[in-house]
């Protein structure tokens, strides 16, 4: 089945910050592909690093590995933030993805806010494979 975030109105979903060790896979409308890196997630989009702007309000699929298996979804590109010495920031929401890659998303957003309220490091997130 497929599931639809929503936002939340009354409540932020929980993000997590990831540097820029992880990497997501990109597959833009016209069926080119490119690379991002994640840096930050939460279940209902996040920021990514990219070496060019995407355009705002195009859909994409998009992939990227965890421990608890890969989270493939369609999300939607958002304005860009700003630019920086590697390229600009690009914020997105997911838009749709399968149950099953919801559940892979919100384990380790859980997992990784859990541990950081700990004090503790944990990264679930891994180099993706390809789309």
């Amino acid at each position: 089945m497929t599931h639809f975030p929503q936002a939340h109105p009354s409540r932020r979903a929980a993000r997590v910050q990831l540097g820029d060790s992880v990497l997501a896979a990109i597959r833009l409308e016209d069926g080119r592909r490119t690379k991002a890196k994640l840096q930050s997630i939460s279940v209902t989009g996040g920021l990514l690093q990219l070496q060019h702007p995407l355009g705002t309000g195009s859909f994409v699929e998009l992939a990227f590995q965890t421990q608890s298996g890969p989270v493939h979804g369609m999300a939607e590109i958002l304005t860009p933030m700003r630019k920086t010495n590697t390229g600009v920031l690009q914020p997105f929401r997911f838009v749709a993805f399968e149950d099953d890659d919801h559940r892979r998303l919100r384990t380790s957003v859980d997992h990784v806010a859990d541990r950081s309220l700990l004090g503790l490091k944990s990264s679930v997130f891994v180099v993706p494979k390809t789309i």
